[in-house]
């Protein structure tokens, strides 16, 4: 396994669309591996392979207090939303920066597992934020892109800055 480079807002490659995974091989596997071993050592409980440069639809996600409940979600798509919530999120893309985002309070989502194999999760609370958060990544988005255009570019303007400092 390997740690993978986590891009940094504002890097434009965040904002790539990912494909979907036309098939779940060993190359997967390896990415999923690295992935999770990249998330657990952030450290975060989540991780889609937009942020490490890989443009397909794979996430990572264990907000388990004992890091042991790795969920693995290959081209998911939310098929039911209900209700919202407002959610401190943060994001290894973004890091030191934690907003208030509005979100749906429960998901349903469709998605293959590390098998390939399609499965059905309903999802509220922290899980339903953390998948959600992941999708927009896939979709090329970044949870800052919900917050005032002020607060934004005041974020972007911190993030050029700590980059440049690396």
């Amino acid at each position: 396994m390997a740690t993978l480079t986590i891009l940094n807002y504002p890097d434009p490659r965040l904002h790539t669309v990912a494909k979907p995974v036309q098939e779940v091989n060993d190359e997967i596997h390896q990415l999923v591996n690295d992935m999770a071993e990249t998330m657990y050592a952030a450290p975060g409980i989540g991780l889609a392979a937009t942020q490490v440069n890989r443009h397909i639809q794979l996430i990572v996600i264990d907000s388990s207090k004992e890091q042991n409940d790795l969920l693995v979600l290959i081209n998911p798509k939310i098929v039911v939303k209900s209700g919202t919530q407002d959610y401190e999120e943060g994001c290894l893309s973004v890091p030191g920066v934690y907003e208030m985002v509005t979100r749906a309070e429960k998901i349903t989502v469709e998605a293959l597992d590390k098998q390939g194999k399609k499965f059905k999760l309903n999802a509220e609370g922290l899980l339903a934020v953390c998948i959600q958060h992941e999708i927009d990544h896939l979709l090329g988005k970044v949870f800052v892109e919900y917050l005032s255009p002020l607060k934004r570019n005041r974020i972007k303007t911190k993030m050029i800055k700590q980059n440049r400092q690396k």
